[in-house]
């Protein structure tokens, strides 16, 4: 009976959909899709779609033409430091890029989107021995890049105020120093809540002082987007620890998520979360603290019927996560089990060695996963491994909820091609919806007007020396979990060897008779995919380059020709392909700036994603995930065969479309173990070498992920190293 009322509140979800899809809408075509944002007037209404940014790191030490060597990091010297910026380098965003971007928002996505997620890092890194960080220079390019997005979407009806709400939240290095933040109160807390006075509902302000964290109703009593304050579970943040302790700000934290989702669930509305660092954790490594991690994905899943999906930033390369609830310990957090296994730190920031590395252990990872069955589908391949539609289908998460989902966006800051994302979600039912801009309350008049650049440094309070205010955690009840149990054949269940932990509250799951959430059925507000977009820096800088030893110009630019003279692409320090060379001319003469469309899951043939759900990733993953054993590009740089480089040419989906079939059917026949007989392995000769030989064909499915984790900066022949 539960089964059928599910049934009919799924066709009630989906009479929605399918109208919405019957017409030109998120679901088009990326060819369409470039169309109506080019071209489509200004409606009035929802758009279906926002923006996420994250990781705009500005430099306003950048010096065009400097070397991009550690000891000079594109502030001095003589090297390839382009106009618009160092692309595949450790050198920050030149102001130049900021506004170039800024100007193209403007120009072609303004008028088209929602609402805007903003992922943090918007300071440089500390890395100029030379130059170190101040915090007048840090809140000054943040207080700079709040109040151009607070400009540029000024609301022109009225003349004050914003016509679309931003989300920001903090990176690890908009504070001093970098990821260390105490425990609120505090000034950088305080200071952040003028900065960001545009977008953080005045209601909310107070609250944001103790903690950071707040939310935007970004679509009136349908859709919320939770900036989270991820500082505070970041394992690097030697000033926090972890959210076991009622008295830490991670634990407050997240006490706070769950009522908050309870809230948002008895109001019927759905939630988008939004955090700079994001919750990345292998069976080896970790950004967040591990009891963060748990209880984070115990609340995601229990509250599956009301969060869409996490939004992350941080990491610079393109690529997404899936919690498994699975290895969410109940034990752990009551404190009955220590944590299994040691996961090390993951790299602050990813070079392309710990990438690489970080990328093969979620591959490892997927490769166990189950690929989910779709009811219906005649060529599913289900868990026995047997084609073909199963009589009566027993699978018990059909709709894998089983699994939670974040979305990692690469940056601006060109560490590989700066990158922006328009995410685009369903819109069905919601054409008469009251918009943010007309809620009473919703943008200042004294919104400021700044300048194309950062205005002269103000002075701040001295913010490391500030100590945080007395502990807060009275404000917390404790409240103790139930610890009734149901007696089974009359016995009396048996005590605990030691009690629960009392501060821990599991929140209620879903109701038996609710349809699935957002993030694994397409509805209302359901992500449906979305489009990226990408500057190429290597084209727009146009640089005429000569090796600094010499008077000859070079074409030469594959990273291979660099790994077979130095592996500093690889290292601590990334000085970029072009490292070592110095422009002909001295007068900089780049092309017009524009992004261009890098990819859409709307009609990418390789990943082949009909949506954004959770079911969607969890079969990409699987595919990627096959044949996953590999080596690390540090290996492979190590290799003789490595001499042996192809003509250096541009990554092209065309170079994978025509395998990626044969390998879903590759894949599928994997899939069927224990088919052959005994007597087939002791085949020898030629042919069993050749049958080996075939067995290592590349997945060009893995091959495509890795050309978008680094945003196209790595051509063909560089990829197929990997696999």
């Amino acid at each position: 009976m539960m089964a059928l009322q599910r049934i009919l509140c799924l066709g009630l979800l989906y009479h929605g959909v399918i109208a919405r899809l019957s017409g030109s809408g998120p679901t088009a075509p990326a060819a369409e899709q470039q169309h109506i944002l080019s071209n489509s007037a200004p409606r009035k209404g929802l758009h279906g779609r926002f923006l996420h940014i994250t990781d705009i790191h500005p430099d306003e030490f950048y010096k065009v033409h400097s070397s991009t060597d550690e000891d000079d990091g594109c502030h001095k010297g003589e090297g390839p430091a382009g106009p618009y910026g160092a692309e595949t380098t450790d050198c920050d965003s030149p102001y130049s890029l900021v506004n170039a971007t800024f100007d193209w928002i403007e120009a072609n996505l303004k008028d088209k989107i929602d609402f805007v997620v903003w992922t943090g890092d918007t300071a440089r890194h500390d890395r100029d021995d030379d130059l170190p960080r101040t915090q007048d220079q840090v809140l000054g390019t943040n207080t700079w890049i709040a109040d151009k997005f607070a400009e540029m979407l000024r609301n022109e009806e009225t003349g004050h105020g914003m016509s679309i709400p931003v989300v920001p939240t903090f990176g690890n290095n908009d504070i001093l120093p970098h990821n260390i933040l105490l425990p609120g109160p505090n000034k950088w807390l305080q200071t952040y809540t003028h900065i960001w006075r545009h977008f953080i509902p005045e209601a909310q302000r107070h609250s944001f002082e103790f903690g950071g964290w707040f939310h935007v109703e970004v679509i009136p009593n349908r859709l919320a987007v939770f900036s989270l304050n991820t500082l505070y579970f970041f394992d690097r943040n030697a000033g926090v620890d972890g959210c076991e302790n009622p008295s830490e700000p991670g634990f407050k934290q997240l006490e706070w998520l769950r009522v908050q989702l309870e809230f948002m669930r008895e109001r019927g509305m759905k939630v988008i979360l939004m955090g700079h660092v994001p919750p990345a954790r292998t069976d080896s490594k970790k950004l967040w603290d591990e009891t963060c991690w748990q209880k984070y994905t115990l609340w995601l899943h229990q509250y599956r019927d009301v969060v869409i999906s996490g939004m992350y930033g941080h990491m610079n390369i393109d690529h997404f996560l899936i919690h498994d609830t699975h290895d969410v310990d109940i034990a752990f957090l009551n404190g009955l089990s220590p944590e299994f296994g040691v996961r090390e730190y993951l790299d602050d920031e990813l070079t392309v060695q710990a990438g690489t590395d970080y990328l093969m252990e979620l591959r490892d990872d997927w490769s166990k996963l189950t690929p989910p069955t779709v009811p219906g589908k005649s060529n599913e391949v289900n868990q026995d491994g047997k084609k073909g539609r199963t009589r009566k289908p027993k699978r018990k998460d059909p709709w894998g909820e089983r699994y939670v989902l974040s979305l990692v966006s690469p940056s601006i800051v060109p560490t590989y091609f700066p990158t922006l994302r328009v995410v685009e979600y369903n819109i069905s039912g919601l054409e008469n919806t009251p918009l943010w801009r007309d809620m009473p309350g919703n943008g200042a008049k004294n919104s400021s007007h700044p300048a194309s650049a950062p205005s002269a440094p103000q002075k701040h309070l001295d913010l490391r020396s500030l100590s945080p205010i007395d502990d807060l955690s009275d404000s917390f009840e404790n409240v103790e979990t139930d610890k009734k149990k149901k007696k089974k054949g009359g016995k009396r269940p048996k005590k605990d060897k030691k009690p629960h932990d009392p501060n821990l509250v599991v929140p209620p799951p879903p109701a038996k008779t609710s349809p699935p959430g957002p993030a694994y059925s397409q509805q209302p507000l359901s992500l449906t995919g979305y489009t990226q977009y990408f500057a190429n820096l290597t084209h727009i800088n146009n640089l005429n380059l000569t090796d600094l030893n010499s008077v000859e110009p070079t074409t030469t630019n594959s990273l291979f020709s660099l790994l077979q003279s130095s592996k500093s692409w690889l290292m601590k320090w990334r000085k970029g392909k072009n490292g070592g060379k110095k422009p002909l001319t001295p007068k900089p003469d780049p092309r017009e700036f524009a992004f261009a469309v890098e990819y859409s899951t709307f009609n990418d043939k390789i990943y082949k994603l009909g949506d954004l759900t959770v079911n969607s990733f969890v079969e990409l993953a699987y595919r990627i995930g096959q044949k996953a054993k590999g080596k690390s590009l540090v290996e492979m740089a190590g290799d003789e065969e490595v001499g042996d480089v192809e003509e250096e040419h541009d990554c092209d989906e065309s170079d994978f479309e025509s395998d990626s079939d044969s390998d879903d059917e590759e894949m599928e026949a994997e899939a069927k173990k224990g088919d052959k007989k005994k007597g087939d392995k002791k085949k020898k000769g030629k042919k069993g070498d050749k049958k080996k030989k075939k067995k290592g064909k590349k997945n060009k499915i893995w091959l495509h992920f890795l050309s978008h984790a680094f945003v196209g900066t790595l051509d063909k022949s560089e990829l197929k190293r990997y696999s």
